[in-house]
């Protein structure tokens, strides 16, 4: 699940979105990785809540479009949640959260 929330206040505007995994993964270790931290492996590692789900969360700049994906345990990890998904250079696909207030996800 990806929930976004709109903030504005003395430090200006952001969008803090929260990822979460459901508590069926089982890893030992899961990072958060795309654009938005240069696509660090290790850099945005997520915690486990009381209830056992995997979440982080993070403060991104309004009106863009950012690609991630999930690394658990040294593989990846899809998130059919995001709002949209790019193939990307090596055969799979990044997935991407729009932070544009006006977005507005394309349901089938």
């Amino acid at each position: 699940m990806i929930e976004k929330q709109f903030i504005r206040d003395e430090r200006g505007e952001r969008v803090r979105v929260t990822f979460t995994l459901p508590d069926t993964i089982w890893a030992s270790a899961i990072f958060l990785v795309g654009d938005f931290n240069g696509w660090n492996r290790t850099s945005h590692p997520m915690r486990q809540d009381s209830d056992g789900r995997w979440t982080l969360t993070v403060d991104l700049e309004p009106g863009r479009a950012y690609q991630f994906r999930y690394l658990a345990d040294g593989e990846w990890m899809n998130d059919n949640q995001a709002d949209a998904y790019a193939y990307n250079q090596y055969g799979s696909h990044n997935f991407i959260v729009v932070t544009d207030p006006a977005f507005k996800q394309h349901v089938e």
